[in-house]
């Protein structure tokens, strides 16, 4: 029974201690220390989409403004200007570059269209 123990231990030592080879933590990887070597494309796909994260923000918050105009006038603004007016926003926000916001009052709906 004592050498069962003993070799538990000697064992559990071994696991413990591993094969012998060290990892250096504080270094990190090659191609996280140097954007250019990311994948083709890789910088271009993140900017894209965080153009299209603030796109799909702007107008959720001109519809979002558009309800509580259509809730506190009992209409739809006749145009986006008017919620600037009524003091719904502040400002209007400035659509991406080579984009327009189309607003339809009829819907009560804002998109986006090339310019």
């Amino acid at each position: 029974m004592k050498t069962h123990c003993g070799l538990l231990l000697v064992a559990a030592a071994l696991f413990a201690g591993g094969c012998g080879k060290e990892q250096n933590s504080s270094t990190p990887p090659a191609a996280a220390t140097k954007p250019a070597s990311a994948p083709a494309g890789y910088l271009g796909a993140m900017a894209r989409g965080q153009q299209q994260a603030v796109k799909t923000v702007d107008i959720t918050s001109l519809n979002e403004n558009i309800q509580l105009f259509n809730v506190q006038e009992g209409r739809n603004p006749t145009d986006l200007n008017e919620l600037v007016a009524k003091h719904n926003l502040g400002a209007l926000p400035a659509p991406p570059v080579g984009m327009k916001f189309v607003y339809d009052a009829n819907q009560g709906k804002v998109t986006l269209a090339p310019q």
